[in-house]
């Protein structure tokens, strides 16, 4: 049964948009939930990450636990590439065992 406290977006939600990782560990990509955030503009939502990762340092969090920036390359030709999309994927760590 899908929790009704869950921001959904149409037909998407947060679960609809988890991904794991090879660790077991699952995750969400900023650019994939931003607009469930109500975010239009990804420069606005980038720096809502900026303050979050930071409030998680203050609070004394190690912030790339969390927090993980990636970038996609493209080739530019004559065996070049550059990254031309940042990303943010949030990282949330894996229960062990469900209550």
């Amino acid at each position: 049964m899908p929790d009704k406290n869950l921001i959904s977006m149409g037909s998407k939600s947060f679960e609809d948009l988890k991904k794991i990782n090879e660790y077991g560990a699952e995750y969400w990509s900023a650019r994939e939930i931003q607009p469930l955030l109500g975010y239009t503009q990804w420069r606005r939502f980038e720096d809502a990450v900026k303050r979050a990762i930071t409030s998680c340092k203050q609070s004394e969090n190690e912030a790339l636990h969390h927090f993980a920036g990636v970038g996609k390359m493209i080739d530019i030709g004559k065996g070049g590439s550059r990254e031309v999309i940042k990303d943010w994927p949030g990282i949330r760590k894996k229960n062990e065992e469900k209550q």
